[in-house]
């Protein structure tokens, strides 16, 4: 069974269709990307699939459940993490603590005002297991806003990764980064995927990490799913060239 399963999905605000009819599956442990000229609707589609909009039409079913009605903090603990376009982070607080509100968080200890002795080493084990998997381990106690962009938008990963998702829904990673911070972030990326085994989705604008990540890739445009494949289909699609890629002409 498909992890992910999106059915007809559309979204409208009034007489603007943002999405339109879009269908897809993600598979267990696949990458998944979704691109499209600006204004296509990619960050719309994610906001309809992690809850924080709900669709006009339409079903979305996690491991076969219909989340289609539940609230963004439901998917949540239904096993949803998402990253957003803007850093999403406690730039006043180190790399430690912000995995640490994420993994006590999902731990389900947010609220406690005293933790048990085990509760507590549980909660640490988390917060180094992230460390160790998104390589910020030499940054542990560092302030997030002292950080460079490309750590920032890792430790914003980390948090996600904190609350041990079943997918990983990544908003536009490498936006506003230079070589060297998207090369970091990419290979974040790649060691999620094809060492930890996390199935990802992810909206992205910059190709080259798209198509050097990428099972298979959505396009979109105006809302509307234009094609679906592996990277070379999509490189070789004539429509996709037309509308999104560029020709040669």
């Amino acid at each position: 069974m498909s992890l992910l399963q999106i059915r007809g999905v559309s979204k409208a605000f009034g007489s603007l269709i943002a999405v339109n009819n879009v269908t897809l599956d993600i598979e267990p442990g696949e990458l998944r990307a979704v691109i499209g000229p600006n204004g296509a609707g990619k960050t719309t589609f994610f906001n309809l699939i992690t809850g924080f909009f709900p669709p006009t039409s339409g079903q979305i079913l996690l491991d076969g459940k219909d989340i289609t009605r539940a609230t963004a903090v439901e998917r949540i603990r239904m096993g949803m993490a998402r990253t957003f376009q803007i850093t999403q982070i406690f730039p006043e607080l180190t790399t430690r603590e912000n995995i640490q509100i994420a993994a006590e968080t999902a731990m389900g200890f947010r609220l406690r005002t005293w933790l048990s002795r085990a509760e507590r080493a549980a909660v640490s084990s988390r917060i180094e297991e992230t460390l160790v998997a998104a390589r910020l381990t030499e940054q542990a106690d560092r302030l997030v806003g002292e950080l460079s962009h490309g750590d920032q938008r890792s430790a914003e990963i980390a948090m996600a990764l904190a609350l041990k998702p079943r997918i990983l829904l990544l908003d536009e990673p490498t936006a506003g980064m230079g070589e060297q911070e998207t090369f970091q972030v990419a290979g974040l990326i790649r060691r999620l995927h094809k060492h930890t085994g996390y199935t990802i989705m992810l909206v992205e604008h910059d190709m080259r990490v798209v198509f050097n990540l990428a099972d298979r890739i959505v396009v979109l445009t105006e809302g509307t799913m234009l094609a679906e494949g592996t990277p070379r289909e999509i490189a070789d699609n004539p429509a996709v060239q037309a509308a999104y890629l560029g020709t040669a002409e």
